[in-house]
């Protein structure tokens, strides 16, 4: 039990989740799973990065790298899912680490997930508040002043995203059932955008923009220093673009556009069912987003000749291409209200590691004590809530924003792993849910997210490990010392 790898049984993990000061209300369905899935997953990937890619990387056949991607993705997910359903506890991949791992790895990935989901939550309120500023201007010629338009507009500070994620932490911490109800309404209006272009927009297709559907390869230009990808510098292998080999680079820039789907795993605790609901939120919510994604970027490359497409608002200059200004300011609309659900997820997800953590004693346990009537970490959601609102108010978050893809593959990796070396340690488990194919899924799911992670930039891998090395002295000074499992030694206290 001194061990820095001494594991939490899942019936421990349990356990604590029956403490009335430190247990969540139960309140969601597997519908609310999905919406919250779907909430997180469709933002800035496909209102933005549809354009990038098909511009830059892989012209109409970026229609195959959302189905790369969403492969990547989808071994991971079917790990998440058995988890999910074995160990339905506040956490998600924190939690199943320290369940399959250890301690100390379960704390890296905790800490890992912090870093995601924070950076992930004032990024995203940003781009909202540029949205916004956008229409504002258009639409009602209002105009906001550059200092308070934030770093990335020339200014000092960013109250409109300031004030969203205020707005935001005061809804989490009412409770998950009302900001279900809340994505649940935003969800549709993003969806309702969604098949508006991919309806509208089968009309204005012309089958000349589809030539060639797989344009020809071109060499990428070479990164140099610290700015190369990671592969480039072990390996000397440098990307493509366009080609087939251009469909990969593609797809690992895209990867962007599903993050959040693990997302869904944090809220396990609080799901009503989540041996039912946890599997059918996660693979429902990939599958869906997936599919609407490859039939956007179908209808907007059959609009608009991909090398002529806007790298910053793809869906909304191709109407415009077409002399359709109504369907465009309803795509900007529909951009700057699906933002919002995005952020309020990736923040549930942040408070709810953050909250996991601290009941394990890990983190101060203060921060693991319920409100008493709406049940929701309330402490641990309003210093977070500050915190990241001054964060995204101050800081032009553009470097930092790639930190987001690594912690989310690198907890991809850990979730695999987990899953196999549960598989051997606890075969008794009743799993709900059965990850497929075992070890066959989660070792192409760990090669899959390491390849991607190998095409992210030298600088990215520094700062992440800096951030890592950080989280393992903070455990070391704190977190091993106040861990419930290593005081007790033994179920005592559980």
């Amino acid at each position: 039990m001194n061990s820095p790898f001494r594991t939490k049984t899942v019936e421990q993990s349990i356990r604590d989740t029956e403490e009335p000061e430190h247990a969540l209300r139960k309140s969601l369905s597997a519908w609310d799973l999905t919406v919250f899935g779907v909430g997180v997953i469709i933002g800035t990937g496909i209102f933005v990065l549809t354009g990038i890619a098909a511009r830059n990387n892989a012209g109409p056949a970026t229609a195959l790298a959302f189905v790369a991607a969403g492969i990547v993705c989808a071994l991971a997910a079917l790990c998440y899912a058995e988890f999910a359903s074995t160990v339905p506890v506040a956490g998600s991949a924190y939690t199943f680490s320290y369940a399959s791992i250890g301690e100390l790895p379960a704390w890296i990935i905790g800490w890992d997930l912090v870093l995601e989901f924070a950076l992930g939550t004032a990024v995203v309120a940003v781009g909202w508040s540029g949205y916004v500023r956008h229409l504002m201007n258009t639409n009602l010629g209002w105009e906001m002043p550059t200092a308070l338009s934030g770093p990335d507009a020339g200014g000092s500070f960013d109250l409109l995203a300031f004030l969203l994620i205020l707005a935001l932490t005061a809804i989490l911490v009412i409770g998950t059932k009302l900001s279900a109800r809340i994505t649940a309404i935003v969800v549709a209006i993003k969806v309702t955008v969604v098949l508006l272009v991919i309806v509208a927009g089968l009309f204005f297709i012309k089958a000349d923009n589809y030539s060639p559907f797989i344009p020809p390869a071109q060499p990428q230009e070479a990164g140099s220093g610290l700015h190369a990808p990671l592969v480039q510098l072990i390996f000397g292998y440098a990307p493509t673009n366009f080609g087939v080999m251009g469909i990969f680079t593609a797809a690992s820039l895209i990867f962007f556009a599903f993050i959040g789907f693990d997302v869904v795993a944090t809220a396990a605790e609080e799901t009503k069912n989540p041996q039912r609901d946890m599997p059918r939120g996660i693979l429902g919510s990939l599958l869906v987003c997936t599919v609407l994604y490859v039939a956007v970027t179908l209808v907007v490359t059959g609009m608009q000749k991909y090398s002529e497409m806007s790298p910053t608002a793809p869906l909304a200059e191709a109407f415009k291409s077409v002399d359709q200004p109504f369907f465009s300011g309803a795509i900007s609309l529909g951009a700057a209200v699906g933002l919002i659900t995005v952020s309020m997820i990736l923040l549930l997800g942040q408070t709810r590691v953050f909250f996991a953590m601290s009941r394990d004693g890990l983190l101060p346990r203060v921060f693991s004590v319920t409100h008493p009537k709406y049940r929701t970490p309330y402490r641990a959601t309003i210093l977070l809530g500050v915190i990241i609102a001054i964060v995204a108010g101050f800081t032009s978050l553009e470097k930092l924003a790639e930190l987001v893809n690594i912690g989310t593959l690198f907890a991809f990796v850990v979730v695999a792993l987990g899953v196999i070396i549960l598989r051997k340690t606890r075969p008794d488990l009743h799993r709900a849910f059965r990850t497929p194919w075992v070890p066959v899924v989660p070792i192409l799911s760990i090669a899959a997210s390491l390849w991607l992670m190998l095409n992210l930039p030298a600088e990215t891998w520094i700062r992440f490990g800096v951030w890592m090395a950080i989280g393992i002295v903070v455990y070391y000074a704190y977190g091993r010392s106040h861990s419930r499992l290593g005081k007790v030694g033994a179920d005592a206290e559980f």
